[in-house]
């Protein structure tokens, strides 16, 4: 990450930062200062990453949790502020993908990808956003989808319903946040490249792997990581209520 901002003194949750962009988020906001609590259902992932974060000189703290329940959010909150003090940013990274056919798509599955995308979100929100209040304001991005903003996939309508569900979310939450002192948008990413095998591109891949967007190119978890940094910074101070696509121009073709 060559784009750095100064998050000293600062405190971050980052959801679903295990893989993939909540990962490439919480080691940008570490680069930059902050003490990040990393949080990941696997939680083998969440001690990796912290590990690698301390390794580096910054200060993490792994934290196992299952966003969509409520009480496990509560305490991923409260072990944040006993570690740090307060927190400062919070990343709703942490996401479930199904896709295939609606007339295919199973009551659990949907129900799944509604309470992680965007209940998870609206827990750890809702709680975070009560401590924030009381502590002068802070910042919260969710990290949602190009898909549906504005283009829906081949297939996956419990996904797209749950990310285009968070943008709407996140304007409202900005809408009665600012008040408070406390900022939220969105990014949506597209075109991401999975790092993860067996599927190196995502599943709407074009011809020859390229996708369609207007630079021709699969983003990286980094392109994600850097937009998100700069809505947690300063510079960001005046942005709120806003969905960020991240799709390498993916709407304009």
């Amino acid at each position: 990450m060559s784009f750095a901002v100064n998050l000293t003194g600062q405190a971050a949750i980052v959801t679903g930062a295990g893989a993939d962009s909540g990962r490439a988020i919480a080691l940008a906001l570490a680069a930059s200062g902050a003490a990040v609590v990393v949080n990941d259902l696997n939680p083998d992932r969440a001690d990796a990453v912290a590990a690698e974060i301390t390794a580096a000189g910054g200060r993490a703290l792994a934290w196992q949790a299952d966003v969509s329940n409520r009480f496990q959010v509560g305490s991923l909150i409260e072990g944040g502020r006993d570690a740090f003090g307060r927190i400062h940013i919070l990343i709703n990274a942490a996401g479930a993908m199904k896709l295939g056919p609606a007339s295919q798509l199973d009551e659990w599955d949907w129900r799944r990808l509604l309470d992680v995308n965007l209940t998870g979100a609206f827990f750890c929100a809702q709680l975070v956003g009560r401590v924030m209040a009381e502590e002068g304001g802070g910042v919260i991005v969710n990290i949602a989808s190009s898909a549906g903003h504005p283009n829906p996939l081949p297939d996956g309508v419990g996904y797209v319903a749950s990310k285009t569900g968070l943008v709407g979310m996140t304007q409202q939450l900005a809408r009665e946040y600012a008040p408070l002192g406390i900022r939220v948008n969105a990014v949506c990413p597209g075109n991401i490249a999975d790092p993860y095998p067996p599927n190196p591109l995502p599943p709407n891949s074009g011809e020859a792997g390229v996708p369609n967007n207007a630079q021709g190119r699969w983003g990286t978890a980094e392109d994600v990581a850097g937009v998100a940094l700069f809505l947690c910074s300063d510079a960001a101070r005046f942005i709120t209520g806003q969905a960020i696509n991240v799709d390498g121009g993916e709407g304009m073709v």
